[in-house]
């Protein structure tokens, strides 16, 4: 592992006020057509909000999803094409990493990873070998090979290239703690988990299906009421659906297409975010190049879309808020270019707001 001088231990102590470190994680392999180099750190101005390069970890292969643990001041990273995930102490007075662990995953090209409720375990989704794993995290942060894999049922999708086996892509919990849930981009299904935390295991307690070859990829709860929002990879759409906490089941509700109606190219849909309030969700579609701008109507319980905004980049594969959630950041992998995008309060429409940041390859954003 290797870090350049610059690594940020020159920079103040981190203000108590928000996050104001930046990393970002990217893909780095001539297979994945990749120019990155490894886990970028960059410093956020706490005034403009501004970035600049602060810092860089090398030696990393494919380091494509990072979650970051803030009470522990641990960063995690699943590893494209990879078979393990790796574990970064945070200085928390100047942002730098320092690797502290490397473990087995279980399984191949591990795209996502999230700690379940408990702060116990790291899941992961892995995404070639359609399985999800539990790996024991020390009181540390640091973390014990797989103890636990779950490999995911049913029949695959129509799609004869992407759904030849399960694929899941995506770890969220579920906004009262019970479950987690896992879209499957190859079963057409978003799979609803229970984890026993005392035997350590994974059991399936439910399924939503989605259209055969939607190919469902991520999805996010809304903040305060009971729908939850899946973007579908394959076939461009959003499905709102509803979300039953005691139960531990998602119902499907209204599927809404993601492209312009005037669209007739390939492309596909990758990240989904909701803002704070819960009014506007935001779509990327990878070929388009653009950003589905999405209103929730909560009397008719279903989402709309208010337009398309460009992505100023080349495959948009991740978008995130910036830390006050006034912005929309997008981090275009082709592109090599992470964007800023201020959002209307009222009405959800974006605007650029500042110069690209070049980055290459970038398909991940985490904050400390």
């Amino acid at each position: 592992m290797a870090m350049s001088t610059n690594d940020l231990r020159a920079s103040s102590p981190r203000p108590a006020g928000g996050p104001r470190v930046a990393y970002v994680g990217c893909f780095t392999t001539e297979r994945r057509k990749a120019r990155g180099k490894g886990i970028g750190i960059y410093a956020i101005d706490p005034v403009s909000g501004a970035w600049s390069p602060a810092g860089h970890v090398g030696d990393l292969v494919n380091p494509s999803f990072l979650v970051m643990d803030a009470a522990r001041a641990v960063l995690y990273a699943v590893h494209g094409d990879a078979d393990y995930v790796s574990a970064f102490a945070v200085d928390r007075q100047t942002g730098a990493l320092r690797q502290i662990a490397k473990a087995a995953s279980g399984g191949m090209n591990g795209v996502h990873q999230a700690l379940d409720p408990t702060r116990q375990f790291l899941v992961v989704a892995n995404y070639a070998s359609g399985s999800v794993a539990l790996l024991p995290v020390r009181p540390d942060g640091a973390l014990d090979d797989v103890s636990h894999l779950l490999d995911l049922p049913g029949a695959p999708g129509p799609h004869r290239t992407e759904q030849t086996i399960a694929h899941p892509h995506h770890i969220v919990c579920s906004p009262g703690g019970r479950f987690i849930l896992v879209p499957d981009k190859g079963l057409d299904r978003v799979f609803v988990l229970r984890l026993d935390a005392a035997a350590g295991t994974l059991a399936v307690a439910s399924e939503a299906t989605m259209r055969p070859g939607a190919g469902p990829r991520h999805m996010v709860f809304h903040p305060t009421l009971p729908f939850a929002f899946v973007v579908n990879e394959l076939d461009s759409t959003v499905a709102t659906c509803r979300w039953h906490e005691e139960t531990g089941v998602l119902e499907p509700l209204h599927l809404v297409s993601a492209l312009p109606p005037d669209f007739f190219g390939a492309s596909t849909t990758a990240a989904i975010v909701i803002t704070p309030d819960g009014r506007h969700v935001y779509v990327s579609n990878r070929g388009q190049d653009g950003i589905t701008r999405l209103v929730f109507d909560a009397g008719s319980e279903t989402l709309v879309v208010r337009g398309w905004t460009p992505a100023n980049g080349r495959d948009p594969r991740f978008m995130t808020l910036s830390p006050d959630g006034t912005r929309l950041i997008v981090a275009a992998e082709q592109g090599d270019f992470i964007s800023q995008f201020v959002i209307n309060e009222t009405d959800g429409n974006l605007t650029p707001g500042g110069a690209a940041l070049s980055s290459a390859s970038p398909c991940t954003i985490a904050f400390f």
